[in-house]
């Protein structure tokens, strides 16, 4: 049955338009952040939560897309968005490549993930939580989990990157667990959506 509009005529049937999706423009300040040697900085857990921290093995690209999407959320991060299935599923599979898993509560809060570099270098590539655990005090322990791994691969030096987007607390927590900056730079980007 057709619907009719007032007076029994049809009305026009709308025609599919593609989403609007205005491109955004950010300046950025980029800080290049090194550790030399392993900083034993022991960093005891928050006791109001159940927490689970899980290398995720062979992850799969949709539930890596969840932890970047929703971990990335408020700080723009948009790379990995724009890669296909397969060019994510080589980078996030990649020979030691890790991505670990921090569950609070039996609930996915956040991730990290350690790239190898070449001169015995490992990346943390990306790290955060989710916004909803935030207000938690897990933010010191998990990246003290994430330098603490990232050691066990034995490398002679681990680096970091963070930028003014990250927020505030993002520098000073990195430097407060030893890592210290050895370089800046400026940096635009254009995010649609």
């Amino acid at each position: 049955m057709m619907a009719h509009g007032r007076n029994g005529v049809q009305p026009p049937i709308p025609q599919w338009q593609p989403a609007h999706n205005p491109v955004r423009e950010f300046e950025t300040t980029v800080t290049f952040l090194e550790m030399n040697s392993e900083a034993l900085h022991h960093v005891t857990p928050p006791s109001n939560v159940k927490l689970m921290l899980l290398r995720a093995e062979n992850i799969t690209p949709g539930f890596y897309r969840y932890l970047y999407g929703t971990v990335g959320r408020d700080c723009n991060w948009h790379d990995r968005k724009l890669m296909g299935e397969e060019e994510l599923a080589t980078l996030i599979h990649a020979d030691g490549v890790e991505v670990w898993v921090l569950y609070v509560c039996g609930q996915p809060a956040g991730y990290f993930e350690l790239a190898p570099r070449e001169k015995a270098t490992v990346e943390i590539e990306y790290f955060g939580l989710i916004a909803e655990f935030h207000s938690l005090g897990l933010g010191k322990w998990f990246l003290a989990e994430a330098i603490r791994a990232a050691w066990a691969k034995q490398p002679k030096r681990v680096i970091v990157e963070t930028c003014t987007l990250d927020g505030p607390a993002a520098l000073p927590l990195y430097q407060k667990l030893g890592f210290v900056p050895y370089g800046q730079s400026e940096k635009e980007m254009e995010i649609s959506g």
